[in-house]
């Protein structure tokens, strides 16, 4: 398969929102509550989700009948991965956090390959090999660290298995509704869930935000739940598993290099190996194919 020049150009834009993403959300809940900081986020990115809807004339009306599915969709895609991960960042750098969170695509090419019948060529086998590789090396250094952060490790992993499942569920949707709809939607239900989820456990550390976590909340307000999850989708819904998985590996190293320059987190010979080894999985699935000529 081939990207289309559009599908090319979403992906270069998510990348680079999502990858840069990481640093900055560890800025923003260095002295801020982090579901709360999740929270404020989401809301403020609904109505740029929203206006988006409206500008591009794309209906909000979702049929009754697929209430329930569009709940389970949000669950499995936004509310457990959202709240996990924004959890394990406080306790682990954001270079490492991104690692374990991106580990996403080896889990829906296993879970695809598993459970939802999908047949993986050797050359996508490779790419997941590739990419397991490269997110080992890149956790060389911090499995003495990860040893005591058990849980936050645990949260990430599972909170990536968690969104794995939901891309699959995601693709196979039976919803006849537009995918930014449905983007807004379980933005609008995952903002809800954040919420209850601040005021039960966070509500103590409440506090005005200080000028450096407003900018990373309005940097995910609009370019993370504004845009990138919407283009996310997009992606998920129009290209293979596998290739939508691992066509977004390039995030986690964006994040650990972006994690090194601006928060001075500390590199080494693994994580250069590792964007050898990143490459390798994206062109497993994006490089076309040779044809033989008959």
């Amino acid at each position: 398969m081939q990207l289309t020049r559009q599908q090319l150009i979403v992906l270069v834009l998510l990348t680079l929102a999502w990858g840069l993403n990481w640093p900055v959300m560890k800025l923003g809940i260095a002295d801020f509550p982090p579901l709360t900081f999740r929270a404020l986020s989401i809301w403020l990115g609904v109505p740029v989700l929203g206006l988006a809807l409206v500008v591009m004339k794309v209906p909000f009306f979702v049929p009754r009948e697929k209430y329930r599915e569009l709940f389970w969709l949000a669950f499995a895609n936004m509310f457990v991965w959202h709240a996990l991960i924004i959890l394990a960042l406080k306790h682990l750098s954001s270079g490492r956090a991104a690692i374990l969170g991106y580990t996403m695509p080896i889990f829906s090419a296993l879970l695809g390959a598993w459970f939802f019948g999908n047949q993986l060529k050797a050359r996508s086998w490779i790419g997941v090999a590739a990419a397991a590789l490269g997110v080992s090396l890149l956790l060389w250094h911090e499995l003495t660290n990860l040893t005591g952060k058990p849980v936050a490790v645990v949260a990430a992993l599972i909170g990536a298995a968690t969104w794995a499942l939901g891309t699959h569920k995601l693709r196979n949707t039976t919803m006849p509704v537009a995918t930014l709809t449905i983007s807004f939607w379980m933005t609008v239900m995952t903002a809800m869930v954040l919420s209850a989820l601040s005021l039960l456990f966070e509500m103590p550390q409440w506090k005005v935000p200080g000028t450096a976590t407003w900018w990373a909340i309005a940097y995910n307000a609009i370019l993370i739940f504004g845009f990138a999850h919407a283009a996310w989708y997009f992606l998920a819904r129009s290209l293979p598993p596998v290739a939508s998985s691992l066509s977004v590996m390039m995030i986690p190293i964006l994040g650990v290099f972006s994690g090194a320059l601006g928060l001075g987190e500390v590199l080494h010979w693994q994580d250069w190996a590792a964007v050898v080894l990143m490459v390798v999985a994206i062109a497993s699935v994006l490089v076309p194919a040779r044809t033989a000529v008959k």
